[in-house]
């Protein structure tokens, strides 16, 4: 008889528990979720399980699943302290610490003694308290003034001793971005009244366009569309290397999440902001869901710019970034947009250029979908694993490119193995361009090129390049960083 056919489930379910264990410690967490599953599906009764799978889909910033998950171990076992910890981690991610703090003050009576579970409540309760005060003293405010109104950088005086780059007037020029790149390279940061003029600059800009933009691609002329970069220069570098610079005749679209969890999301969005103002026509940017205050206070993005330059910058990013686009559409035949499709059917693109998106993205309506929303491999729709928007179908997907004469969705905002998943019978394509996401994830990056007229998609992929000892999450939250 065979080994495996004489073992009883229980004993089946706790070997695949191992193998889960292994891939989690191996960084291959959507395998670990498998087998996680696999055990669940024979010993559905055994807590750890559930809080383990928990665990792996928070490593994949799947924290709907994650809360879902944990939950499940509580409900199997009221005691089982893990089941509050990780759902107190997951909805930590989510930003709904008030959820967090509940979970963990039930760690710390189911574990009294637990001088971890202690550590980590008291840094909750700060984080609730930080929360709890920075909205009593934003009560009363009507009217939301603009920082930018507020900065005159002609005003700001350059030191003598400062030797980086320069901007000479009021133009952004090749040479200066090319410095600048130098200086970002040996972890210099540029003088803050420059990064104030390229920041005011591209506000300016980004204010003038529409929600949804038009893109124009000539016949031969070709156009890259890129994923989520997080904070990782050096690999957007290695990008421009193997594509070229942006320029009027290589013109590029990042889509969204250019900031947080990588720890140089600072030169990541002053050289996006810089090629902006130096080529208005030939640099794109769409917001991800990651270009909101809320994203950047837990993540990375507010403590780096807090620590490179000054509170000022973080108040002025957090303005700028609800002025970005939210989707461009190619030769009226590629909708680009980060996260992804909408929780009703008969969206039209003039819905989208109707929605007002100077503000932080909401909870739920078109904005919250086109920012937060996933693909699914099923029909129709379903709930998100993120917790946030929806999961939609390639019905949802075809139906929507019929309704509006279009032939393609290209989104971001996914991890993929090889830097990109063409999935809904190829009418949906998921580009990520963060390789070795945050330096533990292995995966491959990529960026579409596409060529006028067909505009056939060309994907390449590429690896990680090294950067300076400076770890992810460098600069998140600190409560944040006790979980990674």
């Amino acid at each position: 008889m065979d080994d495996n056919s004489s073992k009883s489930d229980v004993q089946k379910a706790e070997d695949l528990k191992i193998q889960a264990n292994d891939a989690f410690k191996a960084n291959k967490f959507a395998q670990a979720i498998d087998l996680y599953s696999q055990a669940i599906e024979l010993n559905s009764s055994n807590a750890v399980y559930w809080a383990n799978r928990a665990f792996a889909h928070t490593k994949l910033e799947e924290y709907g699943s994650a809360v879902q998950d944990a939950t499940k171990a509580i409900e199997v076992d009221p005691k089982y302290s893990k089941g509050y910890y990780r759902r107190g981690a997951a909805y930590l991610a989510m930003g709904k610490f008030k959820e967090a703090l509940k979970d963990f003050q039930q760690v710390k009576r189911i574990c009294p003694n637990d001088p971890d579970a202690t550590r980590k409540l008291k840094e909750c309760e700060k984080a609730v308290q930080k929360i709890r005060f920075e909205e009593a003293i934003s009560v009363g405010h009507t009217e939301t003034r603009s920082i930018a109104d507020s900065i005159d950088y002609h005003t700001i005086e350059v030191e003598p001793q400062y030797t980086g780059a320069r901007i000479d007037g009021d133009a952004v020029t090749l040479d200066f971005v090319k410095q600048m790149l130098d200086d970002f390279k040996k972890q210099k940061c540029i003088h803050k009244r420059y990064a104030f003029q390229i920041v005011l600059q591209a506000r300016d800009l980004f204010r003038s366009m529409p929600s949804l933009v038009d893109v124009n691609v000539p016949n031969s002329g070709h156009f890259t569309v890129c994923g989520d970069v997080h904070g990782q220069f050096f690999d957007l570098l290695n990008i421009f290397e193997l594509n070229g610079l942006p320029s009027e005749e290589n013109p590029y679209l990042f889509n969204g999440d250019f900031v947080d969890r990588g720890s140089f999301s600072l030169e990541v969005i002053l050289t996006l902001f810089a090629f902006k103002c130096l080529y208005p026509r030939a640099m794109y940017l769409a917001r991800g869901n990651h270009e909101s205050k809320s994203m950047n206070k837990i993540y990375g993005f507010e403590g780096e710019v807090k620590s490179k330059l000054n509170d000022t910058f973080i108040e002025l990013f957090a303005e700028v970034f609800c002025c970005l686009p939210l989707a461009h559409v190619i030769n009226n035949k590629v909708f680009v947009v980060h996260g992804g499709l909408f929780s009703v059917d008969g969206v039209k693109l003039s819905d989208i250029r109707a929605i007002d998106r100077f503000r932080e993205p909401p909870e739920e309506g078109l904005m919250c979908e086109i920012l937060w929303s996933d693909p699914q491999p099923q029909l129709g729709r379903g709930p998100s694993k993120r917790g946030v928007g929806l999961s939609f179908g390639a019905d949802v997907t075809k139906r929507f490119l019929q309704d509006n004469n279009l032939e393609l969705l290209v989104r971001s905002h996914e991890v993929k193995d090889e830097g990109y998943e063409i999935e809904h019978d190829g009418k949906l394509i998921t580009v990520f361009s963060a390789p070795n996401y945050c330096d533990q994830m292995g995966n491959k990056g990529a960026f579409i090129r596409f060529t006028a007229p067909e505009l056939k998609p060309d994907i390449v992929t590429f690896s990680a390049v090294p950067h300076p000892d400076v770890k992810p999450m460098a600069y998140a939250n600190n409560f944040l960083r006790m979980f990674q």
